[in-house]
């Protein structure tokens, strides 16, 4: 079954959320993978100007803006989740 949002097919779950949402998930949750120090800096200022504006956005009525403030809010707590548990997975928890 093909899933389409505004007149694009999303390839899986993510994007399909990405396009629904506007939302680059990574943005907020970081990459799975390394990032530089230089990196995480810029995409951490750019996730923050990215949620001031969501919030400012809802705090004037757009219901849809405080959904996704929301959902990056969210999405910002699962990256430490996610590292722990594959690095626990890979024997290099705290677990292990």
């Amino acid at each position: 079954m093909r899933t389409f949002v505004a007149g694009q097919e999303a390839a899986d779950e993510t994007e399909f959320v990405e396009l629904a949402l506007g939302i680059d998930v990574d943005l907020f949750r970081g990459p799975l993978e390394q990032e530089t120090d230089q990196e995480r800096r810029a995409r951490r200022d750019v996730a923050r100007e990215v949620l001031r504006d969501l919030r400012e956005s809802a705090e004037t009525g757009d219901e849809v803006a405080g959904w996704d403030a929301l959902y990056a809010d969210a999405l910002t707590r699962t990256l430490p989740l996610i590292r722990a548990a594959r690095g626990q997975r890979a024997g290099t928890g705290a677990a292990a």
